[in-house]
C-alpha cells in the first residue's frame, strides 16, 4: 500500500462520521446537499426566511432565520434532512447544541408511517443567547394526528426538521450539531 493510499484509509477511519455512529450532522462537508429550507409558502403562507451554513474558526453551523407569520393560514419556516432510521435502531432521542433569540422552536420527525405532509412527531425546545446542549427523548415527541402511533420506532425515522412554528415571530436559531443518543 502506498503512503497516499494508507493516508486516505487512515483519514476515513478516524473521520467523525465513521467514529460517531449517532451523529446526524455537525454541518461540515456541504450540508446544503443534505438539508433543505422549506416555508409555509409551499401551501400559500407568507412566512419568509432562509437557511445558511456558516463556517467560523469555532466550527460549522446552520443558521435558520426569518419572519414567521400565521397570515394566510401559514406559520412556519424550517430546515429538513432525510434520515435513514435503520442506521439508528436503538436511539432513544435527539441531542442538540443550539443558540437563538429566546424563542421556542421545534423538532419534527417523520417516519415511514407519516406519509402526509401534515403528519409528523414534534417536540419543542427553548433557545437562549448562549450555546446550550440538551436532549429530547423520543417519549417527549407528540404525534400531530391521532392517526399516528403514539410511540416512535427509531428504525422507521425518515426525516428530521428544525422548525420555527405556530406564531408570529422573528426566527433566529443557530445549530452547532444534532445527533441521536
Amino acid at each position: 500500500m502506498t503512503k497516499w493510499m494508507f493516508g486516505l484509509v487512515l483519514s476515513f477511519l478516524i473521520s467523525p462520521g465513521w467514529c460517531d455512529k449517532k451523529m446526524i450532522d455537525a454541518f461540515e462537508e456541504q450540508p446544503e446537499r443534505r438539508w433543505r429550507y422549506i416555508s409555509d409558502q409551499v401551501m400559500g403562507g407568507l412566512s419568509q426566511g432562509q437557511a445558511n451554513f456558516v463556517k467560523t474558526n469555532a466550527g460549522s453551523n446552520a443558521h435558520l432565520s426569518g419572519w414567521v407569520t400565521t397570515k394566510n393560514n401559514g406559520g412556519f419556516i424550517q430546515i429538513r434532512r432525510d434520515i435513514n432510521g435503520s442506521n439508528y435502531p436503538y436511539a432513544q432521542g435527539v441531542t442538540l447544541k443550539i443558540k437563538g433569540n429566546g424563542e421556542s422552536y421545534y423538532l419534527h420527525l417523520r417516519t415511514k408511517q407519516t406519509r402526509l405532509p401534515w403528519h409528523y412527531y414534534h417536540a419543542s425546545f427553548d433557545s437562549s443567547s448562549t450555546w446550550q446542549s440538551f436532549s429530547i427523548p423520543f417519549s417527549s415527541f407528540e404525534p400531530s394526528s391521532w392517526i399516528l402511533e403514539t410511540e416512535i420506532d427509531p428504525a422507521s425515522i425518515s426525516s428530521l426538521g428544525i422548525v420555527a412554528y405556530g406564531k408570529d415571530h422573528q426566527a433566529d436559531l443557530w445549530i452547532d450539531e444534532i445527533r441521536f443518543y
